[in-house]
């Protein structure tokens, strides 16, 4: 039995990176569930006022620049803290790419993975939600909620990460109404985690 949290992290296996595996994702769950989402979202109307949000424009660099190192500060403040208190076991370690095809299929993995769950934890349900309760801060605890349980599958520490960046990301969404922002420094940081895996 494993005594302390330092010797669980010298333990914990590592997960290869594998650019079949992130292209399968990227090309048979990601893009799809995108398309899907976005059609019924500009096909169905179902959101007032969309154009404003989606619109490319200068109010997404403020989220972009505020957001990146935001979530960066948050995955290595967790990252510290589970390795030096977590009662937990340490989950594996996610390597990175070690070519060109592996880095092209993590670029475009992250894009779309933080695309796909912009698109519908802030701009999609922030903006459902925004039509039935008025209080902003319960439309962020529901979107925030709905978003960590899907991260349940990272264990407590994923989860703790999921509830603390979701809330910066809806924040952020409300604040500037900018689902590219929003979803570019959600990309930049999954790929952060991958180059820190590669790297360190």
């Amino acid at each position: 039995m494993i005594q302390n949290p330092a010797e669980a992290a010298s333990i914990a296996q590592a997960i290869p990176f594998s650019s079949y595996r992130e292209l399968s994702r990227t090309l048979g769950y990601t893009i799809p569930a995108l398309a899907l989402l976005w059609y019924l979202i500009l096909e169905k109307k179902s959101l007032p006022y969309a154009e404003d949000r989606i619109k490319p424009g200068l109010k997404d660099i403020y989220p972009l620049l505020i957001g990146f190192p935001c979530l960066v500060l948050i995955g290595l403040s967790i990252s510290f803290l589970m390795a030096k208190f977590s009662p937990f076991p340490i989950p594996p370690k996610v390597e990175g790419p070690a070519n060109a095809l592996g880095w092209t299929a993590m670029a475009f993995s992250c894009l779309g993975t933080g695309y796909l769950e912009e698109s519908y934890f802030r701009y999609y349900l922030l903006a459902k939600l925004e039509e039935a309760v008025s209080l902003r801060w319960v439309r962020v605890f529901v979107s925030v909620a709905f978003f960590a349980l899907c991260h349940v599958y990272e264990g407590p520490w994923g989860i703790l990460n999921a509830l603390l960046a979701g809330t910066l990301l809806a924040v952020l969404y409300e604040r500037y109404r900018s689902l590219h922002g929003i979803a570019l420094a959600h990309g930049a940081y999954n790929a952060f985690v991958y180059c820190m895996g590669s790297f360190f």
